[in-house]
């Protein structure tokens, strides 16, 4: 077993990033594209474990990763919630007036939908928070922005549009922690 890793689906700078460092700061983060290959990397011994978002507070429950939790075979190791705080982030420069699309992972733009309905903004499906702020940056486009932990704006170099895009004040995301058995 790979002791001192710990699997995480995303990008840098990701909610599950961020995460691994509060919760977990002796192991080093290991970012996976997808919920089955983070969860895959302790089955297979690369990582100790992973720290997987099951349930957030105004979406219900993450799909498809509770799904890959409970069928991993893995242990539940630990269960904690998190405030979700959401950043719109574009090219420096750029006002909010000039974004016309947000894109983000499919959990984080459904905690965002009366405000970006409001602010007249049309969502775009990404893999990853952080993975959707990397895109914007490398892209280098006005009117396109992501939505993500403001963090990756200082990692991606791009400049926060607005904070608190999400619809609740109380958003909150239950992240378990899944490990073998006695681990």
């Amino acid at each position: 077993m790979a002791r001192g890793r710990v699997a995480y689906q995303g990008a840098p700078g990701s909610f599950s990033h961020e995460a691994c460092a509060v919760l977990r700061p002796w192991d080093e983060p290991i970012g996976y594209d997808t919920f089955a290959a983070a969860i895959e990397a302790v089955q297979v011994g690369q990582c100790a474990c992973a720290l997987i978002p099951v349930e957030n507070s105004r979406i219900g429950t993450v799909q498809p990763a509770s799904d890959l939790v409970a069928a991993s075979g893995l242990d539940v190791l630990v269960e904690v919630w998190r405030p979700i705080r959401l950043a719109l982030m574009g090219q420096p420069g750029d006002r909010l007036s000039d974004v016309r699309t947000v894109e983000s992972h499919p959990a984080a733009l459904g905690q965002c939908v009366d405000t970006m309905a409001a602010l007249n903004l049309r969502a775009v499906e990404a893999f990853d928070t952080a993975g959707a702020a990397r895109a914007v940056a490398e892209a280098s486009e006005s009117g396109r922005a992501a939505l993500a932990p403001a963090g990756a704006a200082e990692i991606y170099g791009l400049s926060i549009l607005r904070n608190d895009m999400q619809d609740s004040a109380d958003n909150r995301t239950r992240f378990v922690l899944l490990g073998r058995e006695g681990a």
